[in-house]
């Protein structure tokens, strides 16, 4: 079993900036493709960024150029800083990846519980 925990959510006026994190630990052999989704209310689940294994990055087109997605190979860590936060930033991110778990080396993906991030204008 793999598990993802999430931590650096919060509350932050418009402009400000957060630094989420997501560490993976548990039967992990490798780790293929990391990334952050979000869920406002009332809207689906959309890709805010993802990294590759190999370090490629992919941006949802609303917040390229204000978010940067990072990861510690070692740590089997995500990182998203967010800069220029803007209300409609709010919703619940969450934390992805993409893991070939043991002993099985079964690929599957697996989810973190959210956290929520809030931004006031």
């Amino acid at each position: 079993q793999v598990q993802l925990v999430e931590s650096g959510g919060g509350l932050v006026q418009a402009g400000g900036s957060l630094r989420l994190s997501c560490a993976a630990s548990g039967s992990i052999f490798s780790i293929n493709d990391m990334g952050w989704y979000r869920q406002a209310p009332g809207k689906q689940r959309e890709l805010v960024a993802s990294i590759t294994d190999g370090g490629r990055t992919n941006y949802a087109g609303s917040v390229k150029g204000r978010f940067t997605i990072s990861r510690d190979y070692a740590k089997n860590t995500v990182y998203l800083l967010m800069n220029s936060l803007k209300p409609e930033d709010t919703a619940v991110y969450y934390c992805n990846a993409v893991v070939r778990d043991t002993p099985r080396l079964s690929l599957r993906n697996y989810w973190g519980q959210g956290t929520q991030v809030t931004v006031s204008s």
